[in-house]
């Protein structure tokens, strides 16, 4: 009867040992994931001093300009069909009842020429879609009789950027309107994640000579909304480099595994070492 109040105690005994250690083990684990991950609401936020900045110089309507390589849909409309029809590229499958989904597209070429029908080769780079838009009335406005003005509607079809990095989703954002800022890209991207840089975000751009630029963009300062890099052009890429945070979690992660295998194995050892002493 008393060894077996014995061996009852003993095991009273060792179960609160065994369940303070396994509460140690969860407890530092959890403080070296949370540390690892903190930051302030301050490195965080967009834009922190908007309110004591003056954006009277960001008063502007953004027109994108064609570059090399562009892909153009030009449509050309009259009263008269028939006269319109020779300046629109059309496909030699295309079938009249679906006639606008099957324009071709004019590639700008690296001088910056596109070959338009019957006029030939027009310089288009460097125009924005109404500038275009004049200059190829210009060029067709003999060819129509009577007194005629045609119609043309210039859209620039392979306008999209690059955002890729410490993002929601990295990949390449088409542009409809061909207007985008760099809020919106990112924002169709999934936003930073709190692994990013928010103050040294790499905008790579190219300009319509092939010259590639590097400038570093701080999110969280207003000012960005005054740059020339607040709207993103054509083929432009956004690089969002991971903080100190998530490098640090590089190395970080190794020996929080190794410090937890070591905790572990240390329970472990213990709970043998109290079972042999049984």
């Amino acid at each position: 009867m008393t060894y077996f109040c014995t061996e009852n105690y003993k095991r009273q005994n060792e179960l609160p040992i065994m369940k303070k250690l396994l509460l140690v083990v969860v407890v530092v684990s959890t403080m070296i994931l949370a540390l690892s991950g903190c930051q302030s609401a301050k490195q965080v936020a967009y834009f922190q001093n908007i309110d004591s900045l003056n954006l009277s110089a960001s008063r502007m309507l953004y027109d994108a300009k064609i570059m090399p390589k562009d892909q153009l849909s030009i449509i050309v409309k009259a009263v008269n069909e028939d006269l319109a029809e020779p300046f629109n590229l059309y496909s030699k499958s295309m079938m009249s009842s679906s006639q606008n989904q099957n324009l071709q597209y004019y590639l700008v070429d690296n001088e910056g020429f596109i070959d338009f029908p019957v006029v030939g080769k027009i310089h288009v780079v460097g125009l924005t879609g109404r500038e275009c838009e004049n200059l190829v009335k210009s060029k067709i406005q003999p060819y129509f009789k009577d007194g005629e003005v045609p119609t043309v509607t210039v859209r620039m079809a392979s306008f999209h950027v690059v955002v890729t990095g410490e993002v929601g989703s990295p990949g390449v954002v088409t542009v409809p309107n061909e207007k985008m800022s760099i809020v919106e890209a990112l924002a169709q991207s999934g936003d930073l994640g709190w692994q990013g840089k928010r103050k040294d975000i790499l905008l790579i751009r190219e300009d319509a000579t092939g010259k590639k630029e590097a400038h570093r963009l701080d999110m969280t300062d207003a000012n960005l909304i005054n740059s020339p890099y607040f709207y993103l052009q054509q083929n432009d890429i956004v690089y969002v480099e991971p903080n100190g945070a998530k490098k640090g979690t590089a190395g970080l992660s190794n020996s929080v595994t190794f410090w937890i295998g070591l905790v572990s194995s240390i329970l472990s050892l213990a709970t043998l070492t109290v079972s042999l002493c049984k």
